[in-house]
């Protein structure tokens, strides 16, 4: 591909929808016309396992984006009849392989992202339910985390967005009797110069550029940036996107020139928060999509911010050695009447699946999910086997040819063979987790939910449905009822109790990962009221 394809996308991509479904057809040519990647064999799995330190081109450089609130429906590919243009994505798409059952580790935001840098489940933590907000992080000391690993093997690791796992900080003070690590619920007043502790800059990155959390529902727009462990200015807003597409591109070139210069690969975690609330399109985005709907701008906006870091991996003359995976922490959210904005403009956030973020029906945690490595994963390829996010640590594992510790990546399991096209499932089930801390397991086609009604935001919530009559737990057939629209508990009591089994010793074995050993932090209650 041409690296000027990426610029006329951005012109396509402000014409609408229908300038979108033009651009389609041009991508299609484009694949066409310059023929299909195929996937070559790979020595990642083969061999000593020892993991390597120092130079090596061979390796290749790893950016892992997440996106914040993406519905599955949001993304143009995925959802051919939606109203939000997302060429770049699109374009991405169609050079790697798109899983199409891919699944967040839970239905909302901080144990989604617990479970990406630690592969390990965050519903075996403390955090039972909910997100959090202020207090100590989430992720232990010792634990190792996804960029640990890669930093430990010869890695720079590079870390850019949402957090969202915890810190402390320390509040400068010259008052004697003042401690010097407190945490306080006024976070956002931090002042510039403040110290933050036990952060990204203490779990495995070697540098960070990230900003104070967000509280839901919220209608600031300025928030304190920091870098590493600093808070240092103020951005508006509607600059935070921008500045955080200027910065993954600035790294990138610069990694680029240190990569070939001496070899040293790097990992770079992208994760601006969009596009969560408050929804804040900028400039040229205010109004450029079809349905003139500022969340619509929003996604358009981020799909414009992708683009350029694939760009610039094209003008650095790295793509051909970078995997590159495009996620989504959890499903579109519902708050301020988003979703149902979108429904009335014809738009499904959540494409053919019930609910949305927060729930623990599909659309809270079935995410869009895109992998491209060219010469090793086949270009235009689809897997539909289960995947979680919490799989990107043994991904990154057997990427390193090393071998996991025993007590770390407790619930992950290795995408490569998938990724390579050696083998059509990465794993067998799943644990869904929904923000009111209700369960559900995955099994081939089997869907089992251990709670009556949304166990989050949607209608009916578990109060309503009980009050509803409805049964306490609920199965269905994802082949053939893929919108959870028949339970049919009643039909397949084996199923129910086959799956129960299931559920249940993966909570009481600590771990899923067969090879891992683990234990939960707090006791795990699988029914709750």
């Amino acid at each position: 591909m041409k690296n000027v394809e990426w610029k006329w996308l951005f012109v396509l991509s402000l014409a609408g929808r229908s300038g979108w479904r033009y651009a389609r057809l041009l991508v299609l040519f484009s694949v066409f016309s310059f023929g299909s990647l195929r996937a070559v064999a790979d020595d990642s799995g083969k061999g000593e396992r020892t993991g390597k330190k120092g130079s090596d081109r061979s390796r290749p450089n790893v950016i892992y984006i997440l996106a914040d609130d993406l519905g599955y429906g949001d993304v143009g590919c995925l959802n051919p009849e939606g109203k939000i243009a997302t060429p770049y994505i699109d374009r991405f798409a169609s050079q790697g392989m798109t899983f199409t059952d891919a699944h967040s580790g839970s239905s909302v935001c901080t144990p989604t992202r617990y479970g990406v840098m630690t592969g390990r489940y965050a519903w075996r933590t403390r955090l039972q339910h909910g997100v959090i907000r202020f207090g100590d992080p989430l992720i232990e000391n010792d634990r190792m985390t996804v960029a640990s690993l890669f930093k430990e093997n010869g890695y720079h690791t590079q870390g850019i967005g949402k957090w969202h796992v915890g810190q402390k900080y320390e509040w400068p003070s010259s008052e004697p009797d003042q401690p010097k690590t407190i945490v306080r619920s006024d976070y956002e007043k931090l002042p510039p110069g403040t110290k933050l502790l036990e952060g990204p800059a203490d779990r495995g990155f070697d540098s960070y550029f990230w900003f104070l959390i967000y509280i839901i529902p919220n209608d600031r727009r300025e928030w304190a940036t920091i870098h590493d462990d600093v808070v240092k200015e103020t951005l508006s807003q509607e600059a935070l996107l921008p500045e955080l597409t200027r910065r993954g591109v600035e790294h990138i070139h610069k990694r680029a020139d240190v990569y070939k210069n001496d070899g040293t690969p790097f990992f770079m975690y992208w994760a601006p928060p969009v596009p969560h609330t408050p929804i804040a399109p900028s400039g040229k985005w205010v109004g450029s999509s079809e349905i003139n709907n500022s969340y619509a701008d929003y996604v358009q906006q981020f799909d414009w911010s992708v683009g350029r870091l694939f760009q610039a991996l094209d003008d650095a003359g790295i793509a051909d050695n970078t995997l590159v995976v495009l996620t989504s922490d959890n499903g579109c959210t519902p708050g301020l009447g988003i979703f149902e904005s979108l429904r009335k403009k014809g738009h499904a956030a959540s494409g053919i699946y019930r609910g949305a973020k927060a729930d623990i029906w599909d659309g809270g945690h079935r995410v869009p999910f895109f992998a491209r490595w060219p010469k090793r994963i086949e270009a235009g390829s689809k897997n539909e086997g289960l995947v979680c996010l919490t799989d990107f640590m043994a991904t990154a594992a057997d990427l390193l040819r090393t071998d996991l510790p025993e007590n770390t990546g407790e619930d992950s399991f290795s995408m490569l063979p998938t990724l390579l096209g050696k083998k059509k499932k990465t794993r067998k089930s799943v644990v869904h987790h929904s923000i009111e801390g209700r369960f559900a397991i995955r099994e081939g086609k089997w869907k089992l939910i251990f709670c009556p009604g949304s166990g989050g935001w949607a209608y009916p919530k578990d109060g309503k449905a009980r009050e509803l009559g409805w049964p306490e737990v609920q199965l269905y057939d994802m082949e053939k009822d893929p919108q959870e629209a028949t339970n049919v508990q009643a039909q397949y009591p084996a199923v129910v109790k086959r799956l129960t089994k299931l559920m249940k010793e993966v909570i009481a074995d600590g771990k899923s990962r067969p090879k891992a050993k683990g234990e939960n932090e707090v006791p795990i209650v699988l029914y709750k009221k």
